[in-house]
């Protein structure tokens, strides 16, 4: 059970792990508030290994951000392999006279609550992006929320909005047109899509927040099924036709073990709850 924006991702990946062990697998797509939807129905769906759960960083966010879920992210579901990472890219309308991180800084603290930062929603990647940065920099730009990325671009393209975390995949054409400037990257070091952007830990050190994307299920599935599903997913991850694929997402293969798969999720979520504490997040 994927949410909608993971679809392209979960269809890639699994697609191969389908092939390997003889099975067809099912994208089964469960929008709704947030993906806990999707999310509750991993945890209450049987353990045996043939319900699964395309996990992301949205969850690590929620964790924090939604008081009241009926099941605990961490707690309830268990880690079997990391799919993806990926980066944000830190756009800003032409308007902006700003063209490199430093330079954006020092105009927002010169216009104070004169820049505005989009979002796909609150609590989504790019606001939780925009806020750390804000925090780490010391600077002030008015949040707007939008319900998806798709609404953000006509303000951003006429500068009714002028900064943006975002992914590159989606943004790439408008730089390339001049329709909008890309100041940095947001993962610790440069990407291979935009490999003459900085990042914005070169201007701001210990600056991080990459996209991610995992597999979940639920917290009794037995240890041999998970095992199993792991390798499968680390070798799909190793085919050249997958790898070639991610690069076109923005992406690169994240395999690794369960054990160390769940150690990072665990960190994303405390990281993110400590930003949603300090900015006072709270869910529309």
């Amino acid at each position: 059970m994927v949410t909608a924006p993971s679809d392209i991702i979960a269809r890639v990946v699994m697609d191969q792990v389908g092939r390997q062990v003889g099975q067809n697998v099912i994208v089964d797509n469960r929008p709704g508030a947030a993906s806990n939807i999707a999310t509750e129905a991993i945890v209450r769906a049987p353990p045996d290994g043939h319900t699964l759960f395309l996990a992301n960083g949205t969850n690590a966010v929620n964790a924090t951000l939604y008081e009241n879920l009926r099941f605990k992210f961490v707690r309830d579901t268990v880690p079997v392999a990391g799919i993806a990472l990926g980066t944000y890219v830190m756009v800003v309308n032409p308007s902006v006279p700003a063209r490199t991180v430093p330079q954006l800084i020092a105009y927002t603290k010169d216009n104070l609550d004169k820049v505005s930062m989009a979002s796909a929603g609150i609590g989504s990647g790019p606001h939780v992006a925009g806020e750390l940065f804000k925090t780490m920099t010391g600077t002030s730009m008015q949040h707007v929320p939008y319900r998806g990325t798709g609404a953000v671009w006509p303000d951003l393209l006429t500068g009714q909005v002028q900064v943006y975390f975002t992914s590159p995949v989606g943004s790439l054409h408008y730089v390339r047109e001049g329709k909008l400037r890309a100041l940095a990257v947001t993962t610790a070091t440069r990407s291979d899509v935009l490999p003459g952007v900085p990042t914005v830990a070169e201007t701001v050190p210990g600056f991080e927040v990459t996209t991610w994307f995992g597999i979940g299920a639920p917290k009794t599935t037995p240890a041999e099924i998970v095992g199993r599903l792991n390798r499968e997913n680390n070798a799909g991850l190793a085919e050249p036709k997958i790898k070639a694929r991610l690069a076109d997402l923005g992406s690169r293969g994240f395999a690794n073990s369960p054990a160390d798969f769940g150690r990072f999720v665990a960190e994303e979520t405390e990281k993110w709850g400590k930003v949603i504490r300090a900015a006072n997040i709270t869910p529309e």
